[in-house]
């Protein structure tokens, strides 16, 4: 008689639970001297910049709202905002979500992460995760510095628009948490894209530097004199559109289409890094990353949908040419010249006036004689504009001069150039000492595309 010996039935072990991956993620970017450092700056440096900057004679004036950080505490918030997207976020977002996927190509470190947690798809979301968090602590940090900063130093005074009008306390604190709220947006965009780069390039430095590169190549592309339908296509667009939060009357439109569009870019990557990451063969061990040839399939469906959006924004929006025109260069600047007037008269101790009594009207017009009136549109430095203003209780006539520099943003500097007792000097005489003339130079801003749609 035999007896017959029988294995035990192998009993199926569950992968791992995402939050424990949550956090084994977060402890090894967190370890990580490199996001220790940018967790300290981003915490501390907004808030010194502000502080000091405010304090000085000279101010940023060619960034939006630097002629203002002596003057309100929210001035230095949206300072650090426009350099904050301009470089930073994109940097953030190429040190930690370029490199999530990527640190384990160079450490060879696949097969022990398989086998601890025995799951792609919990992988891939602990990292997405761990990523989307740091990146959110970080802007949140950058934030509410240079808040901090801005208050401390100078103040929790009235801003100053961009259309000329005074915007009280509460409602500045409110639009500058909405405009780092929108500048939030396309940073995770940025962040998806670095996810996707992690995904194809492996232990390339190449997958680090992809985010960076994308929003370095799209500032040069915005200098371009693009159709205004291409320029809101574009994920960074965003990174501008806060401005409309400052204007009167505010600016849906460019708001509306810069946020979605980025959302839909953030998506888009994160589904193509997701989908690619579940298609690797991990016990490859010469295989690193997706290879060269996987580009066109990360970058081809982001292509397509920088096509479309730009189809649908065309036929849906009244978006045509660059967006900037004589109309509406005439009636930003009349109305940030009223609001301006009326805060000169204040700073003077004259007697108040309103904007019905003034009737502000401006007669603008590019390249002077030479150029036809049929083409004084588009951006360019050769605009030049006359302001005309009524005198209450008088018959008279006021009239300034100003040269505008309009940016293909559709932001605008307004310079005056005469006469020399409204716009002639950089400061005007109170009886409680010098004040900054709001009148010599200020900031405008011209809406691209209106939310009226086409039928």
């Amino acid at each position: 008689m035999t007896a017959v010996m029988t294995r035990p039935a192998a009993v199926p072990v569950p992968p791992a639970p995402t939050v424990h991956g949550l956090r084994f993620e977060l402890v090894k970017l967190l370890s990580q001297w490199r996001i220790r450092l940018m967790l300290l700056g981003c915490w501390v440096a907004p808030a010194l910049l502000v502080a000091v900057v405010s304090d000085q004679s000279s101010l940023p004036s060619d960034t939006v709202f630097g002629r203002w950080m002596g003057q309100s505490g929210w001035a230095g918030p949206l300072v650090v905002l426009t350099f904050c997207c301009s470089w930073v976020l994109p940097l953030v977002t190429s040190l930690v979500a370029g490199d999530v996927f990527a640190v384990e190509d160079r450490l060879g470190t696949w097969r022990h992460l398989l086998v601890a947690v025995r799951s792609p798809r919990r992988i891939f979301v602990s990292k997405a995760l761990a990523a989307l968090v740091v990146t959110l602590v970080l802007t949140i940090g950058l934030a509410l510095s240079s808040v901090v900063g801005g208050l401390v130093a100078v103040g929790d005074q009235p801003l100053v628009g961009l259309s000329g009008q005074s915007i009280a306390s509460g409602d500045a604190a409110v639009a500058v948490l909405l405009a780092w709220g929108i500048a939030l947006v396309p940073t995770l965009a940025f962040a998806a894209v670095g996810l996707l780069g992690s995904v194809l390039l492996g232990r390339s430095p190449m997958g680090l530097l992809v985010p960076a590169v994308l929003a370095l190549a799209l500032q040069l592309v915005q200098m371009l004199p693009l159709p205004v339908a291409v320029r809101v296509s574009l994920p960074s667009w965003a990174f501008l559109a806060w401005r409309g939060l400052f204007t009167e009357p505010t600016q849906p439109g460019p708001i509306v289409l810069g946020v979605v569009v980025s959302a839909l870019w953030a998506v888009a990557a994160t589904a193509l890094a997701y989908r690619l990451f579940l298609r690797r063969d991990f016990t490859d061990l010469a295989q690193d990353g997706l290879g060269r040839r996987a580009l066109a399939v990360g970058v081809a469906p982001l292509a397509a949908l920088l096509v479309a959006t730009v189809a649908v924004i065309t036929a849906t929006t009244d978006a045509s040419g660059s967006g900037i025109d004589r109309g509406k260069l005439q009636t930003s600047l009349a109305t940030a010249y009223a609001h301006l007037y009326r805060l000169q008269t204040r700073e003077l101790h004259r007697p108040d006036v309103t904007e019905a009594q003034l009737r502000t009207s401006a007669t603008c017009d590019k390249g002077g004689s030479l150029v036809a009136a049929s083409a004084s549109s588009g951006p360019g430095t050769d605009w030049r504009c006359v302001v005309v203003w009524h005198i209450p209780g008088a018959r008279a006539t006021g009239s300034a001069i100003y040269q505008l520099d309009v940016t293909a943003d559709g932001r605008y500097v307004a310079d005056g150039d005469g006469p020399q007792e409204v716009n002639g000097f950089f400061q005007v005489r109170t009886s409680t000492g010098d004040a900054p003339n709001p009148l010599w130079q200020f900031d405008g801003s011209v809406e691209l595309i209106s939310p009226t749609s086409k039928g």
